[in-house]
């Protein structure tokens, strides 16, 4: 499974309306299921599509505090393979027989590359939305425990009252390496204990 948190002013209707805007059309078909805070969205080929072998992808959006994190299932290939070794048989035997499958040939290859593409809608729409990879505001900013003024992360003392700033320096998960704050229970990114 594959997983990756955009941070920024972005919410999982969001990422699954670009998904569904890309992928529920031609040979491919897309639906999504839940609302608010935690969506999923099934890719899978048509039934009964003209060409090529099937395919199918789970996509999961959840909010959290800053943002969203998306992961992608596992990409199940239902006769990708048999097409593409049917595929290779028949150019084989006869090579013209290939221009016959070359619309088979080409909807393998996409199929084979669907979790990338996938991995660029969701990109393009985290960027219109002004969401990106970096840090979130909350994370680049911490607060003086004595006088409450946001000094930026790393500071050694406030830049207010002077008192040190060791103990409210976010770390970060042992497990996903994901920058948590001071006093966070559980990691936003991974969800082990912290």
């Amino acid at each position: 499974m594959d997983r990756k948190v955009f941070h920024g002013d972005i919410t999982p209707a969001e990422v699954a309306q670009a998904l569904l805007a890309e992928f529920n059309r031609g040979n491919l078909r897309a639906q999504t299921l839940g609302n608010g805070d935690k969506m999923i969205v099934q890719i899978s080929t048509r039934p009964g599509a003209a060409s090529g072998g099937d395919t199918a992808m789970t996509v999961s959006i959840q909010k959290f505090e800053d943002g969203v994190v998306t992961e992608i299932g596992q990409q199940a290939w239902f006769g990708v393979a048999a097409s593409l070794g049917t595929t290779a048989l028949s150019a084989l035997r006869n090579p013209f027989a290939l221009l016959g499958r070359l619309d088979d040939l080409a909807q393998d290859i996409e199929n084979l590359t669907l979790s990338d593409r996938v991995w660029q809608v969701i990109a393009s729409s985290a960027q219109a939305r002004g969401a990106s990879k970096k840090l979130s505001e909350r994370l680049r900013r911490m607060e003086c425990e004595y006088c409450g003024t946001a000094n930026p992360v790393g500071e050694p003392s406030c830049i207010a009252c002077g008192a040190p700033l060791g103990k409210v320096q976010p770390g970060t998960c042992p497990n996903c390496g994901f920058v948590v704050k001071t006093g966070e229970k559980k990691c936003p990114n991974c969800g082990n204990s912290l």
